[in-house]
């Protein structure tokens, strides 16, 4: 998926989550060497490791998220940010720890997708290096159904934005599509939409953890939370840690 078009709302979105910071923190003040993010966005949790000493680069493909974190970053601190995709990069320097927070792997649609972009993660690792990375749980909303989910932007100006999506599923291809419709109303009564599509490919734990093993990892740690709790049925997020071998 191009995220070019996406970075702002995204941006907007997604600014204040705070759920994972301080598990990826831990891990990689503990991994006591360089870390490599996948999937970084536009720098939630790169800038969030830097300010507290971690040296660390975030991998994106898109120009444009790349650029919104640079800008976010701006007179406060230098990130390392690099473009590039998780299946094909290729870095010269080997990391102790690699992270994909927030769904990275669910841009991977297809076995071979994954398995290459595994693979390519596990070459970066230093001997024993160690990977972390969470999943939500493939539990959706209704779907073919409009939705607005409690989202909604306010102006300077006066102005709003209201945040409406329709998700559809393909259980065949275990696909998520979500359609994001952006309705601004401006000062004055004026309207205009802007719309997004967003496609997730989600996974099963044991899915997972078999992906893991053929692209040359350790049998992973799961939990049902960033708190190191148990995966329950009742859990939202699947939070797998694992080492090179």
């Amino acid at each position: 998926m191009n995220y070019d078009d996406f970075a702002d709302l995204y941006d907007h979105q997604y600014e204040l989550y705070r759920d994972d910071l301080h598990f990826y923190a831990g891990v990689a003040e503990r991994a006591a060497g360089p870390v490599l993010e996948v999937g970084a966005g536009t720098g939630r949790v790169t800038a969030y490791l830097a300010r507290r000493g971690v040296d660390v680069t975030g991998l994106e493909p898109s120009a444009r998220m790349i650029a919104r974190a640079q800008e976010r970053a701006a007179g406060r601190q230098a990130l390392k940010l690099v473009q590039g995709n998780m299946q094909t990069f290729q870095l010269e320097q080997k990391f102790s720890l690699i992270i994909a927070p927030f769904n990275a792997l669910m841009h991977l649609y297809t076995p071979n997708e994954q398995l290459g972009a595994l693979q390519n993660l596990h070459a970066h690792l230093e001997p024993g290096g160690q990977f972390a990375f969470d999943l939500y749980l493939p539990r959706f909303g209704k779907p073919n159904t409009v939705r607005h989910e409690g989202e909604t932007l306010h102006a300077p100006d006066g102005g709003r934005t209201d945040i409406f999506l329709v998700q559809r599923h393909d259980k065949l291809r275990q696909h998520i599509t979500t359609e994001y419709s952006v309705d601004t109303t401006h000062d004055g009564g004026r309207l205009t939409r802007q719309h997004y599509t967003l496609t997730q490919r989600y996974y099963t734990r044991y899915e997972v953890e078999w992906l893991l093993r053929f692209a040359g990892f350790e049998s992973p740690r799961v939990t049902g939370s960033f708190q190191g709790g148990p995966l329950e049925k009742g859990s939202e997020v699947m939070v797998f840690q694992t080492r090179a071998l």
